[in-house]
């Protein structure tokens, strides 16, 4: 999961994301002001969570750019951990702010492990 943590800390200065994870699922949430449901896309894609997102950006018509520093568009691919699947996997949007759940891969049920015992030729 470090890889996930570290791609999350490496995201544009403008997108604030945490990260959750449960017993069963991951819960990615990512801050992207001036983004909705319309003009986002999240998708799982050989291992990632790929993030297309962009920003609506009106001028009034009495004004113009002196500077510029909010980026339109954040394009990000973020490595998942082993155990997420996409199968399963949603989002949810308000004001800006988007909960993205990736569930977690069924645990393989423990077994015991059979020991046998060599015997004793003494």
């Amino acid at each position: 999961m470090s890889k996930l943590r570290d791609a999350l800390r490496d995201l544009p200065e403008s997108v604030f994301a945490d990260l959750l994870e449960s017993d069963d699922a991951y819960l990615v949430v990512l801050d992207l002001p001036g983004v909705t449901a319309d003009t986002a896309e999240f998708r799982i894609q050989r291992g990632r969570l790929v993030v297309e997102a962009r920003r609506a950006k009106d001028v009034p018509a009495a004004f113009h750019y002196v500077s510029e520093e909010r980026p339109l568009f954040v394009d990000a691919e973020l490595p998942l951990p082993p155990d997420a699947t996409g199968a399963g996997a949603s989002a949810e949007a308000a004001n800006g702010v988007f909960e993205i759940r990736i569930p977690k891969r069924e645990a393989t049920p423990s077994e015991t492990i059979p020991i046998s015992s060599a015997g004793d030729d003494a």
